[in-house]
């Protein structure tokens, strides 16, 4: 009784060659692009010395809203009014018009309006990134 082997079921499992080939191509392409980063670097340029200068994607600092228990808006200790307020965003946003944020700090007794107001001249001026904070420890 003879013997009967199947040896084409082991061969067809996995299949590496195109796995091989993706790893040479992979190679290949960071060998050259390593290349070209190289060459970039080697070209002699006397690059100017910038001693005061801020980098490009320093974000701009926030402005603090705050709104006292009489619906008084302060910023920077100075006390604002709701046109001044207004005014101050809209220079703000135009200064920095993708990234200026706004903290909207309220006393817990302000009534919720004035805060709404202050998001309302947020939305106004084109700044988008405000928020409402309140304290997170009680005072119970």
């Amino acid at each position: 009784m003879a013997i009967q082997l199947n040896k084409g079921r082991a061969n067809s499992l996995l299949d590496l060659t195109p796995m091989i080939d993706m790893v040479f191509n992979l190679l290949i392409f960071f060998m050259v692009i390593t290349n070209f980063a190289q060459e970039e670097r080697s070209i002699p340029v006397q690059l100017p010395a910038g001693s005061e200068a801020m980098p490009l994607t320093a974000k701009p600092k926030e402005i603090f809203v705050n709104v006292d228990q009489t619906g008084r808006y302060f910023v920077q200790s100075k006390l604002l009014t709701e046109q001044e307020l207004g005014k101050l965003l809209v220079d703000s946003a135009i200064n920095n018009p993708t990234s200026q944020a706004v903290q909207i700090r309220a006393d817990e007794r302000a009534p919720w309006k004035f805060v709404a107001r202050a998001q309302y001249l947020c939305n106004q001026a084109g700044i988008h990134d405000y928020s409402a904070v309140m304290d997170s420890e009680s005072k119970e």
